[in-house]
């Protein structure tokens, strides 16, 4: 906010003076044109100088009135203050405005009157109150813009703090679900391990714990990255279904049917492995006879789409009711901080049995080198 207010302080010169450039000259034009074809008889040149120059006090004036409207904005119009404030500096320019105009004429004469123009004094005072109407619209027009020109600096940096904060609350959402993957999938892989080294399968046991340690190894190095490329969020969810292969043995198949143009494809980082698990959790785990995991890729209309499909027990009636996954919540949660509402999460029963977990997310690729 402050960078936005330090920003919209710096007068702008160059527009104000082009802006009010125009204004003079389209006066001065439109006024010496019309009253030469009407056959009037004037000083033109005096009488084009003057009317161009009679706009310098509101040009000198604008920059001032565009502070004044940030301390006074015009929203707060019910306070006594803001209309003192406004009604005064506009009654101070008219005074400026009638004065430099009667300076002009006593100068220049650009009406050729004769004999000349009446004394200063009762001149000014005339410009002035002759001038109220046209000084007030004015001036409410400057606050106007004003108005505008605040609300788009405003708006703009809404948008870059709100985009900032859905970053946050994506990395966020991503460290949690971090931390839920750690706790109970180490304590199973563990388990697991002790399991293997009573049973005396020492090699078994080895490479599980050299496939903890890899699969823990990523968690932490990826950190920080919230998109990365398909192939390595493929190669992340096999590092995790390897360690549950050691666990299930011939009770979990795995497949994987991706084409390998969709391997550059910018995925969220820990997209698959929530969806995998739920497959492993509730779908083959529940099974005596095992099961089978299929994770899917296809791309179609500007979108991508991510699929885990299991053969285990299909969903109850009212799952969604009496059954709510930390794991896919979170995902929901960081797919709506990335991709707002360009996004689909669902998770249904299959016609032919089991269950599919699928995400819709626009298709971006990866940059040469990353």
């Amino acid at each position: 906010m402050p960078t936005a207010l330090t920003r919209s302080e710096q007068p702008r010169w160059p527009w104000i003076a082009a802006i009010w450039s125009g204004i003079g000259l389209f006066d001065a034009t439109q006024t010496v044109f019309v009253m030469r074809a009407e056959g009037m008889h004037h000083a033109w040149s005096h009488l084009f100088i003057s009317l161009l120059l009679s706009w310098l006090p509101w040009a000198l004036a604008t920059p001032l009135v565009l502070r004044l409207s940030r301390h006074y904005p015009p929203a707060h119009w019910r306070r006594f203050s803001t209309w003192g404030a406004h009604i005064g500096a506009c009654a101070v320019i008219g005074l400026v405005y009638g004065g430099w105009i009667a300076s002009l004429e006593e100068l220049l004469n650009p009406w050729a009157q004769s004999p000349g123009p009446d004394l200063f004094m009762p001149l000014w005072l005339h410009k002035f109150y002759n001038n109220l109407l046209s000084d007030l619209i004015l001036y409410g027009v400057i606050l106007l813009v004003s108005y505008m020109l605040d609300s788009r600096e405003r708006l703009a940096t809404h948008r870059t703090e709100t985009a900032r904060l859905n970053e946050q609350l994506s990395k966020a959402q991503l460290n949690a679900l971090r931390r839920q993957i750690e706790p109970h999938f180490l304590f199973n892989t563990l388990n697991a391990i002790a399991g293997l080294v009573r049973e005396k399968r020492n090699d078994a046991a080895v490479n599980m714990i050299a496939g903890l340690s890899d699969f823990l190894r990523r968690v932490v190095q990826d950190s920080e990255r919230q998109r990365v490329p398909l192939v390595e969020e493929l190669e992340f969810a096999q590092k995790y279904l390897d360690i549950e292969k050691v666990r299930f043995a011939e009770r979990l198949q795995i497949s994987v049917d991706v084409p390998g143009d969709l391997f550059p494809a910018q995925v969220p980082s820990l997209i698959l492995q929530p969806m995998v698990e739920n497959a492993v959790k509730h779908g083959i785990a529940k099974r005596v006879q095992g099961g089978a995991i299929r994770i899917a890729a296809s791309r179609s209309n500007g979108k991508i789409t991510l699929s885990v499909h299991n053969n285990g027990p299909s969903l109850p009636a009212e799952w969604e009711q009496t059954q709510s996954g930390v794991g896919m919540s979170n995902v929901r949660t960081r797919l709506q901080g990335l991709y707002g509402s360009e996004f689909e999460l669902s998770l249904k029963n299959d016609a032919a049995g089991g269950v599919t977990a699928s995400v819709s997310i626009p298709f971006t690729s990866a940059r040469p080198g990353e």
